[in-house]
C-alpha cells in the first residue's frame, strides 16, 4: 500500500515519492492520453504509472492492437508461437 505522494509503478511494483521520468497513462476503448508526470494525471481515476520511455510506448503500441491493459506476457507461450509461425512459413517456400 503506498501513501500519500507515494507512487507505484505499474510494472514492478517499485514505489517512489520522487518520481523522475515517470509518464501517466490513461486509456479506454476509443481514448488513450499520455501525460508527462504531474500529481493530477498521476491521481486520475484509470491512470497507469510508467517509469522510463519503454513501457509508455509498450502500451501505446498495445493499445493500437486493441489491447489497452496487456496481460504479463508469456515468453515461453510467445517463442513457441514464432517457432510455429517460422516453420510455416519456411514449409511454404520450400515448394
Amino acid at each position: 500500500m503506498t501513501t500519500l505522494g507515494e507512487f507505484r509503478y505499474e510494472v514492478c511494483g517499485i514505489v517512489t515519492s520522487n518520481p523522475i521520468r515517470w509518464f501517466a497513462i490513461r486509456c479506454g476503448d476509443s481514448e488513450l492520453t499520455v501525460h508527462l508526470w504531474n500529481s493530477e494525471s498521476a491521481n486520475a481515476a484509470g491512470a497507469r504509472r510508467y517509469s522510463g520511455e519503454d513501457m509508455p510506448r509498450f502500451t501505446v503500441s498495445r493499445w493500437f492492437d486493441s489491447v489497452c491493459a496487456p496481460p504479463k506476457p508469456s515468453f515461453t507461450q510467445h517463442l513457441s508461437s514464432v517457432v510455429s509461425q517460422a516453420r510455416g512459413f519456411q514449409e511454404g517456400h520450400e515448394r
